[in-house]
């Protein structure tokens, strides 16, 4: 049977969310990053039911039926909003301490909660290690085969790259789902299950809001401004944390180290998964009969 969505309002947005266990479980949160959504985390959620969690499963900004309560809102995709949003569904749906769990965008929130609001958090598994953009240097080039994987960044810089995402937005999304994830076999099938998400009207100007603003090349929402003004220190994450990185990400590649044991004071473990790509919770995402069993225990579209 699938499972209805819940929505709440919370701060800015009506988030819409998939939730499971038992009310009186530990909360864990599973934040997805872009360009994914919710379906990402369907070889995860039975773990945590086995584990008798209370798991959150939200669509953040831009994705799924999560929408903005007023049209004046900026659409901003900016990391401040990321982690506001987390908090505010947090206290909307009354959950006063949760484990955060998340990568890429999911996982900039569920960092930015844990550096800080620490009080927040019983613990974090962060993909790609210290996930908080350092956006005052922003400017400085990397080596060029970073640079070349952030092509689509730059390009979202541009008027094309905005045009791109809205007239080929399936295409280019299910590219970067083969080129950063090349390990992961997934499928039309498997595709269509996250496909109806990234129609949200709201979707492209969050997105090429977020990429303008990680490099200082757009304002953000001045509500924002003490929380990237905290950001900026780059903060140390102080909550028991797990970093993880996929062995053949395409795009991040693997973290540094040594920035993981400088911005981690409470540092359990980090772990590099073998023939994993930058889709970290979809490892186990390809074979017929399991997707068959996923699709019983989360909503099919969004």
């Amino acid at each position: 049977m699938i499972a209805d969505l819940k929505q709440i309002k919370a701060g800015d947005l009506n988030v819409s969310y998939f939730e499971t266990g038992p009310i009186d479980g530990v909360p864990v949160i599973l934040l997805h990053g872009f360009p994914y959504d919710i379906h990402a985390y369907l070889e995860v959620v039975p773990v945590l039911l086995n584990a008798r969690c209370r798991v959150i499963v939200p669509y953040l900004r831009g994705y799924g039926k999560t929408s903005f309560l007023a049209k004046k809102t900026l659409r901003s995709g900016q990391q401040a909003a990321l982690g506001y949003d987390l908090l505010n569904l947090m206290n909307s749906i009354k959950i006063d301490k949760a484990i955060l769990a998340g990568y890429d965008w999911g996982g900039r929130a569920a960092c930015v909660v844990a550096a800080l609001y620490p009080e927040r958090c019983l613990g974090l598994i962060s993909c790609n290690g210290y996930n908080i953009q350092d956006i005052k240097n922003s400017s400085k080039p990397s080596n060029p085969n970073t640079e070349q994987k952030l092509w689509y960044q730059y390009f979202f810089h541009s008027e094309r790259g905005r045009l791109g995402l809205i007239n080929k937005r399936h295409d280019f999304i299910k590219y970067l789902w083969r080129t950063w994830s090349p390990s992961w076999d997934f499928n039309d099938e498997i595709y269509g299950l996250s496909k109806n998400s990234f129609d949200n009207s709201d979707f492209v100007d969050v997105v090429v809001h977020s990429y303008k603003h990680r490099f200082g090349i757009v304002a953000g929402d001045p509500k924002f401004d003490l929380i990237e003004k905290d950001l900026s220190k780059q903060p140390t994450i102080s909550v028991p944390s797990i970093t993880i990185d996929g062995e053949t990400d395409g795009v991040s590649g693997l973290s540094n180290t040594s920035k993981i044991k400088q911005k981690f004071s409470a540092h359990v473990r980090h772990q590099i998964l073998p023939n994993t790509g930058h889709n970290i919770p979809c490892l186990l995402y390809t074979s017929p009969s399991p997707r068959d069993k996923r699709q019983s225990r989360m909503p099919s579209s969004a």
